[in-house]
């Protein structure tokens, strides 16, 4: 690699770790680095998965010490999205991109509506007795968004809160925690699938990880002293820029200018 690789590697590692840990999206600033820096897209997607890796180890542990993972509910949770995260990325190379790209950014309009008109719900969610992790709607949701996370992961922290918040119970403080418990366990099998097809880079992969990491140690400290509303306003923030980029915004405010 090149020198300017590396510096470039750990300031987008750490921006995409911070944005994970409190909302979703991050990979969509690591991926364009990776390609920037000439991976073909699939070993890009692949190589993005050893960042993600480490960083939700860093995530788990930090919020496992704050007493604020619900590590039991979590890893049920976590059982459909594995088998979700295995497809996943077995079709990870079928899929026409600029589809995907579109789709996902109608998904992030709709998702931010719904953050935006019910502040409540993702706040204080059900809370307690209410929280469920249990029944065929909670199979078959972590199963679809493990699907998702296998195959792009960009993108799969906000379906994964919208799946704790709407679907069990969750407000944002606890379902942030579970969500990244949740992406570490299909990720070890994503990633070992990108591996046995040789679509990962290693010396790009860890040089990214260390930004990750950093950047997830960072925010695992906010996301549990500032709590749940400030988590809400990193996810309007990232669910309006994840929009306007996948819409093509960016370039076409830079063709503007």
């Amino acid at each position: 690699m090149e020198w300017y690789s590396y510096p470039l590697l750990i300031a987008g590692g750490f921006g995409c770790g911070f944005i994970n840990i409190l909302a979703g999206s991050g990979s969509l600033i690591t991926l364009p680095i990776l390609i920037f820096l000439g991976l073909p897209v699939n070993v890009a997607n692949g190589t993005n998965r050893v960042a993600i890796l480490f960083q939700n180890i860093i995530g788990v542990g930090r919020f496992r010490q704050s007493r604020v993972l619900d590590l039991r509910q979590g890893l049920r949770l976590a059982i459909p999205a594995v088998f979700g995260g295995i497809l996943g990325a077995q079709i990870a190379v079928n899929l026409n991109e600029r589809v995907m790209e579109l789709t996902i950014g109608g998904l992030m309009i709709v998702m931010l509506v719904v953050v935006l008109i019910r502040p409540r719900r993702w706040l204080e969610g059900r809370g307690g007795e209410d929280i469920r992790t249990k029944g065929i709607e909670q199979i078959i949701v972590f199963f679809l968004i493990g699907i998702y996370g296998g195959f792009i992961q960009a993108g799969v922290g906000i379906f994964l809160l919208a799946g704790l918040v709407l679907s069990s119970g969750y407000n944002l403080k606890y379902a942030n925690p579970v969500k990244i418990l949740i992406i570490l366990c299909f990720t070890i099998f994503a990633l070992v699938i990108f591996i046995l097809n040789d679509q990962v880079r290693w010396d790009a992969g860890l040089i990214l990880a260390i930004g990750n990491m950093a950047g997830a140690w960072v925010a695992t400290r906010m996301a549990v002293q500032k709590g749940a509303g400030f988590i809400r306003y990193v996810l309007i923030i990232v669910l309006i820029a994840t929009a306007v980029k996948l819409f093509g915004g960016f370039e076409f405010m830079a063709e503007l200018f």
